[in-house]
Parts: C-alpha cells; structure tokens; sequence
C-alpha cells in the first residue's frame, strides 16, 4: 500500500524541453467585434457628457436671463418708490406751507405798517427763516409783465404809459415751492389805452410822410 505524503498534490507531467506554463491551455485571442466595443463604449459615454453640458449650459443661460430681469425690475421698484417718498414729502411740505401763508401775510401786513417791533419781530423773522429753508419763494413785484400763469388779477385799469398788461401793483403776493405755484400773485394789472396803439401808429406815418415831402410847407 502507497502512502501519500500530507501537504503535497501531484502536478500533471511537463514534457520534456517545456515549463509549466505550456501545460496551461492557453486563452483565446479576442476577436474584432470585441476590441472594438470599448472603443464604441467610450464615444457614447463621450456623447452622453457633451450632452449633459449643453442642458447645463442652457440652464445657466436660462438662470442668468432670469436674475438679470430680476435685477431690473427691482432697481425699477426702487426707482419708483424713491420717485413715490420724493413725491410725497412734497406734497407734505407743500400743505403745511400752504397752511403758513396767511401768518406770513399777516407778519407781511405788520411790517408795512411799521407794528413788526420787539419779541414779535423776532419770532416773525424766524418764520420766515425757516419757511425759506423749506423751500418756499416768494413772488410778484410791481412793473413786471402780467402772466395768467402765475398772476392773478384782481384790479383792471388803463395807462397811456404802458405797451403791454403789466402789474401796476401787489395785492399779495404769490408762493412757490420748487416747480409748484402754491399760491398765484394776487395783482392789479393795467393795460395799454384803447386806441393807443392805432393813434401811435398814425402820427409815425405822418411823420414818415413829411420827412419825404421835405417838410411842411411854409406860408
């Protein structure tokens, strides 16, 4: 009976001149259609990213035009509600100031009457500082041009001395704040004689007509 020593296994027999490895069957070659499948494999999952990064592009376009327009239209909410908070402080100071008028017509009336003296005088001319700093602008002085705009006539006369509607005196005077007329000038206004215009114009061309005459004619 053979015994069999523990630990070591029979190796097939290795002819003669070989080594062990040509008792291995050798593996197959890989054919063509199995050499090119990683190749085809690569150029898809190639496609398949520029794929992807043109969908990811066009996202971020899609964003970016978004935050622009959010952009703007929040640079116009702030231009509107600027424009709104400008608006409406004007408006404020325009009614109180509104509301200051007939005071300061009245401390108006006080110093052409020669009463604007002492304590009062004093808080008078403050008002007046501070309205002026607010921004209100008194108007309308004698001699100026009558402008239906502005002015507010409430006297009418003749003159032979004037040439056009003009204001021959202040009743009151008008107010601005900024742009805004708070109070038209209140005004007498005179206007050229009727007829002054046309008997001006006559004694010009009599004129004219003597100068190319040589003169009147000496008796």
């Amino acid at each position: 009976m053979t015994e069999e020593t523990p630990g070591f296994e029979e190796k097939p027999d290795v002819p003669s001149g070989g080594t062990p490895n040509d008792a291995e069957p050798q593996a197959a070659s890989p054919s063509p259609e199995e050499a090119a499948a990683p190749a085809g494999d690569a150029t898809a999952q190639t496609a398949g990213l520029v794929a992807q990064l043109d969908q990811v592009r066009t996202a971020l376009n899609e964003r970016t035009l978004d935050l622009q327009r959010l952009q703007a239209e929040y640079q116009n909410y702030r231009r509107r509600v600027e424009r709104d908070r400008i608006a409406v402080k004007e408006i404020a100071i325009a009614n109180l100031l509104t509301e200051l008028l007939p005071v300061l017509d009245d401390i108006g009336r006080a110093r052409d009457h020669g009463e604007l003296v002492g304590g009062f005088k004093s808080v008078a001319e403050s008002l007046e500082t501070v309205a002026a700093k607010m921004g209100l602008q008194q108007f309308g002085k004698e001699g100026e041009p009558f402008d239906p705009t502005i002015h507010e006539a409430l006297m009418h006369s003749y003159a032979p001395d004037v040439t056009e509607t003009m204001c021959v005196a202040i009743l009151q005077p008008g107010y601005r704040f900024g742009e805004r007329t708070i109070r038209p000038a209140r005004v007498a206004v005179a206007e050229p004689q009727p007829g002054a215009q046309t008997v001006k114009a006559d004694d010009t061309t009599e004129a004219g007509d003597d100068k190319e005459s040589g003169g009147p004619d000496e008796g």
